[in-house]
C-alpha cells in the first residue's frame, strides 16, 4: 500500500509535470511565460527530492561523515539546484531534466500504484500464482522500459546545454555569476555518479575535436579549446577528453 509520502512524492512530480507544461507552452508559443508556473514547477521538485532525501538520509547526524554522505547524494544535489533555480531567475532550460524524470517517476506511480485501484487485475497465469496486471499497465511498464534511456540520455545533454546556457547568461547579464560556478559543480557530481553524463560528454567532446580539427579551424580556437580542457581537467580532478575511435555508445 502506498504510504502518506509516497502520495506527496507523486504529487510533487505531477504538479511539476503540469507546470512545467504551461511554462513551457508560453515559452514555445512566444507568449509572455509567467514565472508562478516556472517556480510552481520547481516547488514540485522540492517537495518529491526532499521526501526522496528524507528517507534515504535516515538517521539524521550532525557529524562531518553523514554531511559527507548527503552532499554525494544525488536526489540532494538535484534537491539543491531546484532550490537554487527557485530563488534565481527563471531558466528556461533547468525544467527540462526534472520534467523528464518526472514524467518517468509519475507513469510508474500511476502503473503501479494507481491503476491496480482503477482496473481489475486478470486472471493468474494457468489458474495460480499472483494475479496478472491490466493490459493497460504492461503496455505503461513497456514504454517506460523502452524509453528509459533514450529519456536519460535527452536529460544529460540538455544538462551541458544548461552550463552553456549560464556561461552565456553570465556573459550578456541574463543570470549571476554564481549560477555557472554551482552549476559546473553540480554537473561535475553528473560526471562521476552518471553514466548517461560521462557518455554526453564523451560525444560532445568528441565532435568539438572534429570541428576543431578541420582545415582552416582559427588556432586561437584550438588555443582556447585545450586551455579549457587543462582547466577542467585539473578542476574536475580528472581528464575529459574524446573517444578518439568515435562517438561513445551505450551505458558505460
Amino acid at each position: 500500500m502506498a504510504t502518506t509520502q509516497h502520495y506527496f512524492w507523486a504529487g510533487g512530480h505531477l504538479l511539476l509535470l503540469a507546470s512545467a507544461f504551461r511554462y513551457f507552452l508560453a515559452a514555445f508559443t512566444f507568449r509572455s511565460a509567467s514565472d508562478t508556473w516556472y517556480k510552481a514547477s520547481l516547488l514540485g521538485a522540492l517537495i518529491s527530492y526532499a521526501i526522496v532525501c528524507y528517507k534515504s538520509l535516515k538517521p539524521f547526524q550532525v557529524s562531518v561523515a553523514w554531511l559527507k554522505r548527503a552532499l554525494l547524494e544525488e536526489n540532494v544535489q538535484y534537491f539543491v539546484m531546484a532550490f537554487f533555480w527557485w530563488s534565481s531567475k527563471p531558466v528556461t532550460l533547468a525544467l527540462l531534466p526534472y520534467a523528464i524524470f518526472s514524467l518517468f517517476h509519475w507513469l510508474t506511480f500511476t502503473r503501479t500504484t494507481l491503476l491496480p485501484q482503477i482496473l481489475p487485475s486478470g486472471p493468474p497465469v494457468n489458474g495460480s500464482g499472483a494475479p496478472q496486471p491490466h493490459p493497460v499497465a504492461k503496455k505503461l511498464q513497456s514504454w517506460v522500459k523502452d524509453n528509459y534511456d533514450g529519456a536519460m540520455r535527452i536529460a544529460a545533454y540538455v544538462e551541458l546545454l544548461i552550463l552553456l546556457r549560464v556561461v552565456l547568461g553570465l556573459l550578456f547579464l541574463q543570470n549571476s555569476f554564481m549560477a555557472p560556478i554551482i552549476y559546473a559543480h553540480f554537473l561535475r557530481q553528473r560526471y562521476y555518479n552518471s553514466a548517461f553524463t560521462r557518455e554526453a560528454v564523451a560525444n560532445t567532446t568528441y565532435h568539438i575535436e572534429v570541428y576543431l580539427g578541420k582545415p582552416g579551424t582559427p588556432p586561437v580556437l584550438l588555443k582556447v579549446w585545450d586551455g579549457g580542457k587543462r582547466l577542467v581537467s585539473k578542476w574536475g580532478g580528472t581528464i575529459l577528453v574524446a573517444n578518439q575511435e568515435g562517438p561513445a555508445a551505450g551505458r558505460r
